[in-house]
């Protein structure tokens, strides 16, 4: 169980901050940064949300509870080293009720001729905003993974794809089911 009961502690005033391990780490760490932005699509879920209700409200609140456990995930680098916990990881499981999440949403649309620019409704366009915070926390997540002597759990990696997929399918979902998708009209402004 978490225990905040102090919200300040002056250790990150030099620019470092803790991992879970303990281990500081430059705030502009590429570790630091991936789970930063794992943050900020949160966030923007919760802004989403401010414009859903049922189901789909739902599947969004599901999905922010997940993307703290990948926060966790990230905050705790798999050293090879013994800890004294059990450390929180994104499972195959998680990805795969996202996976069944876009299809239950997919299935009632009709399929696209066109790219979709990002807008419509508020709930869409705040969709598409956590869309492209998530393919961002997805690019930092693959160069981490990339970064000698730094891991990254290929789960985490796949969530974060299988997340952004669903924040696309579910903005559609929130453009009438499509029917409001503002779509993109190549060369339409070229005079």
């Amino acid at each position: 169980m978490v225990v905040l009961n102090r919200i300040y502690t002056r250790t990150g005033d030099s620019g470092t901050t803790a991992l879970a391990s303990g281990e500081r780490r430059s705030k502009a760490d590429l570790r630091v940064e991936t789970y930063g932005t794992v943050d900020e699509t949160n966030a923007c879920l919760g802004l989403v949300r401010l414009h859903t209700r049922g189901e789909l409200d739902a599947m969004l609140g599901r999905m922010q509870n997940d993307l703290f456990d990948l926060g966790a995930d990230l905050a705790t680098p798999e050293t090879g080293e013994p800890l004294s916990y059990e450390p929180l990881r994104i499972v195959a499981a998680q990805v795969e009720r996202v996976e069944q999440e876009i299809d239950a949403l997919n299935a009632g649309l009709s399929p696209l001729r066109s790219f979709v620019l990002p807008g419509g409704s508020p709930a869409a366009a705040a969709l598409h905003l956590a869309r492209t915070v998530c393919r961002r926390a997805e690019r930092l997540a693959v160069a981490l993974a990339a970064t000698p002597g730094e891991t990254v759990s290929p789960v985490a990696i796949q969530y974060l794809n299988r997340l952004s997929d669903f924040l696309f399918v579910a903005a559609r979902v929130a453009n009438d089911g499509g029917a409001a998708d503002v779509l993109w009209v190549p060369g339409k402004t070229r005079t």
